[in-house]
């Protein structure tokens, strides 16, 4: 082999090796305190509250968006299971919502007794598992028909396939695939009501809320730094670009939110489809300004910061891009269009 050959297999080697998640203990213990203390019972979305529950998602955001992931996913769950099963009582612990079908990995319930299910099958995107003790997750029914069930993760027909996440952005989450092998679970709702509920698309609001809170975080950062004596004038103009971006998100995020409690019972599909875009769009702007006016000092040196713009990007994608923007676009063509009256 030439030396060269053996210089480009070297690199080959070296820039595919496999990613080590690290347990984040602290990660999990905060979680656990947030729930002892009552801080994960959210209001409702829906009934006159939204954009207080938006706020509190917005807020943990802010600090932390590896903890933003378990907490929203556990608060959905809470209020997933209030609204379809509004007299049941719901087992403590922390909880997940893992609704993500890609096609490579679909989970089926193959045998039942009642509301009992028996599942079988590999679930992907698990945000949390190996720190979480129950979740809620879509599995397709004898009809092939999505079914919400309740699981509880610390089962012997329950394990977690730990090199399923190479993630350095959000890593800490570690959103691993879960395999469920004649594992037992609950159903939630009828099949297809998990989908269908109002619930789903005032939920999907709510993580608009996140990706705004951690993107104003940043924006603070290059706010300080224009407080200071020394900052210069094109550092001011990033600063005025960022404020009109996120002036006009904070704008739809309370627009989106008063228009769903005014709303609670139709579909909010096109609002937050909407407004996941807005804000979606200055969660970019605010990533581009802040990182040109700071340079890499906050990124190398602050370690808060650092997280935030590592996780930002990573989040945001659960967005999925040009293909909302689609689904939006053939929903507009086919109504007639309120959202540009003045």
């Amino acid at each position: 082999m030439s030396s060269s050959a053996i210089f480009e297999n070297l690199l080959d080697t070296f820039a595919s090796r496999p990613v080590t998640p690290v347990p984040d203990s602290a990660l999990q213990q905060m979680m656990q305190e947030l729930i002892d203390c009552g801080s994960t019972i959210l209001p409702m979305p829906g009934r006159g509250q939204t954009l207080e529950r938006w706020r509190m998602l917005a807020a943990v955001s802010a600090s932390d968006l590896a903890l933003v992931k378990l907490f929203e996913g556990h608060t959905d769950a809470l209020a997933i299971m209030t609204e379809l099963e509004p007299d049941a009582p719901i087992a403590t612990g922390a909880w997940g919502t893992w609704a993500a079908e890609p096609y490579f990995a679909r989970v089926n319930i193959v045998d039942r007794q009642g509301d009992q299910v028996y599942l079988q099958g590999r679930k992907a995107w698990c945000s949390g598992a190996p720190m979480l003790d129950r979740a809620l997750l879509t599995a397709r029914d004898e009809q092939h028909r999505p079914q919400l069930v309740a699981v509880d993760l610390r089962q012997s027909g329950v394990s977690t396939a730990e090199d399923s996440w190479q993630a350095v952005g959000m890593g800490s989450t570690a959103s691993v695939d879960v395999a469920f092998e004649g594992a037992l679970g609950r159903c939630v709702g009828l099949p297809g009501q998990y989908v269908d509920r109002p619930g789903f698309w005032q939920g999907g609001g709510g993580i608009a809320a996140c990706w705004y809170g951690a993107a104003c975080t940043l924006a603070g950062y290059l706010r300080e730094h224009c407080r200071q004596p020394h900052h210069d004038a094109h550092a001011a103009a990033h600063l005025g670009a960022v404020d009109a971006a996120l002036c006009a998100a904070s704008a739809s995020l309370r627009e989106t939110a008063t228009w769903i409690d005014a709303n609670p019972r139709r579909s909010a599909e096109i609002p937050v489809r909407r407004l996941r875009a807005q804000v979606e769009t200055t969660v970019n702007s605010v990533l581009e300004h802040v990182g040109r006016a700071l340079g890499a000092t906050p990124f190398c040196r602050n370690a808060h910061f650092a997280r935030l713009a590592a996780d930002l990007p990573v989040f945001i994608r659960q967005s999925h891009a040009e293909k909302d923007l689609a689904a939006l676009g053939e929903l507009i063509a086919a109504q007639a269009v309120d959202g540009w009256i003045l």
